[in-house]
């Protein structure tokens, strides 16, 4: 008997293990990962890395073609992050991808680096904003797991 990912991860949708298999890369580079923060109002990234350095990723996550052809704000991101990558399978047509931008292969368990995408430097004082998000946004996920019980945590 073989168990697929989805069976491993019930309730997980497509992209989130794709997500999942990203974080466990971006650990193994000394990064730190929090999924679906809000940078701005309007904006939810997948997954935003943070690095060592203080570097920050922006990672989108790709399931299908239809999930890629429907997103539309993809470029917003880009303000928002030092590096810009979209994580799609190994089945994923990747020619679709901006060459502009880098791409990650991943699977629910782990990930590979493709194409880095080019560095952006953030402006400092974004970058405190978005340190102090990222922090409080992993925190806030934290308590909500330790304590699911007080209301409007995230």
């Amino acid at each position: 008997m073989t168990l697929s990912p989805e069976s491993l991860s019930p309730g997980l949708q497509p992209g989130q293990l794709l997500a999942r298999g990203v974080c466990r890369h971006m650990l193994s580079h000394g990064f730190v990962s929090v999924e679906e923060l809000v940078p701005t109002s309007g904006l939810r990234v997948d997954v935003m890395a943070l690095g060592p350095k203080g570097e920050i990723w922006v990672i989108e996550c790709k399931s299908s073609r239809a999930d890629f052809m429907a997103d539309h704000k993809w470029q917003g991101y880009l303000p928002w992050c030092d590096r810009f990558f979209w994580a799609v399978d190994q089945e994923f047509p990747t020619e679709l991808l901006p060459e502009e931008s880098g791409l990650i292969i991943a699977d629910p368990y782990d990930a590979e680096i493709l194409r880095m995408g080019p560095e952006n430097k953030l402006p400092a004082a974004r970058r405190k904003v978005l340190v102090q998000k990222f922090a409080r946004h992993a925190a806030l996920r934290l308590q909500g797991l330790r304590d699911p019980r007080p209301s409007g945590l995230l």
